[in-house]
């Protein structure tokens, strides 16, 4: 089958290399004129990095990504508060990594081998699914024909909205707004320490990345109007509600307009009954984003592409069958962690100075021995087996 891919982050990629397995003939188009830069640090574990490791690009991930030896909470005297090592959260396998957004994306890109057309600088227009096949318009390039059309366009989707409506419908906003920049020369770097740092309305994190680059993590609460034009405006925003904090956070906002990359957006979870109609489904953020609180959203967009392969592999052709136990797989295990995330909200922005104080106590708690793995433990196993990919 020919299938347009919608996006060219983590889910369409990863939905590309598997329906090249299956002998389809994958197409991703790209609103950007390049693929992606930036974002921020996430740690990739679970049922996602068992994805990647079919892939075969576990070999990169951990070339260019780190191993952190700590999150390390301080106060706004800069005093340590609590510390929790990763691995005692992990576990021994080490089947985890710490890795650049952008540089996971481009492992999974470079596993296509070329083999996958790729249309960067444009995106959808109009789609007519006439129950045989999807007539596609797009913004620049000429009208084209697709047996299925898969949107990973991520949370402010382009199909979501022309297929399934508008994104009031579907999209909850958590009532906090992140940005993530790069600086570079910033001082002072704790080498492979997640520096951490709450306040009532917001929590900062500072990572020092390799080629003296530091990756700042700002989640701040914010119900108003989220800014998602102006730069300016967005680092108006920023300075605005982190007026008078303490530990770093001057010396970080006056970096910020030297950053090498900026990234901001509203922190919004995406719930929607049904992933698919007729010849078009979602995938990744634009079918069920958790939010950046899951921590975890690059390896869910993996898992759904794969499902979402593996399905459409096995159905015989049969697409509506496809999507149906693609739902019914997934549904119930993004719900879960859509759910997880609502509940990590006060950690990333607490809204009080009562929650910040359990915030503070709880991460303390984590220091003690087995603490960690009764209140976390489950949370850091994926409760869902991968389909085994049909052999062509």
């Amino acid at each position: 089958m020919k299938v347009l891919i919608v996006g060219a982050g983590i889910a369409g990629p990863t939905l590309a290399y598997w329906l090249l397995r299956a002998g389809h003939r994958p197409t991703l188009v790209e609103h950007a004129p390049e693929l992606r830069r930036g974002g921020y640090l996430i740690d990739f574990w679970g049922a996602g990095f068992d994805v990647a490791d079919r892939m075969g690009i576990i070999p990169q991930l951990r070339r260019e990504g780190y191993v952190m030896r700590e999150a390390r909470a301080v106060g706004r005297n800069g005093r340590r508060i609590a510390s929790m090592k990763p691995a005692a959260i992990m576990g021994p396998n080490e089947r985890y990594v710490s890795i650049a957004r952008a540089d996971l994306a481009q492992a999974i890109y470079g596993a296509l081998q070329g083999e996958a057309e790729l249309v960067l600088g444009d995106t959808v227009h109009a789609l007519e699914d006439d129950g045989d096949r999807v007539h596609v318009t797009f913004e620049h390039g000429q009208p084209r024909d697709f047996d299925l059309v898969v949107g990973a366009d991520g949370l402010h989707s382009r199909v979501r909205r022309l297929v399934f409506g508008p994104d009031e419908q579907f999209e909850r906003y958590q009532d906090i707004v992140v940005s993530v920049f790069d600086v570079p020369g910033y001082r002072p770097r704790d080498e492979l320490v997640a520096m951490m740092h709450a306040e009532v309305g917001f929590q900062a994190v500072r990572v020092s990345l390799r080629d003296d680059v530091t990756m700042v993590v700002l989640t701040v609460r914010h119900d108003g109007t989220v800014p998602l034009g102006s730069v300016a405006d967005q680092q108006a925003l920023l300075r605005e509600r982190l007026r008078g904090a303490g530990w770093e956070i001057p010396a970080l906002l006056e970096a910020m307009p030297r950053a090498t990359t900026f990234y901001f957006d509203a922190v919004s979870q995406i719930q929607m009954p049904s992933w698919t109609r007729g010849r078009v489904a979602l995938a990744g953020d634009a079918a069920a984003c958790p939010s950046l609180l899951a921590g975890q959203g690059s390896a869910l967009a993996m898992i759904e592409s794969y499902v979402l392969a593996a399905e459409l592999a096995r159905s015989g052709g049969d697409h509506a069958l496809a999507f149906a136990r693609y739902q019914t797989t997934l549904a119930p295990f993004l719900r879960s962690k859509q759910a997880a995330a609502r509940r990590l909200a006060s950690a990333f922005a607490p809204r009080s100075r009562s929650g910040l104080l359990a915030r503070n106590a709880v991460m303390k708690l984590m220091e003690l021995p087995h603490v960690t793995d009764l209140a976390m433990g489950k949370s850091f196993h994926d409760a869902i087996e991968l389909p085994a990919f049909p052999s062509g």
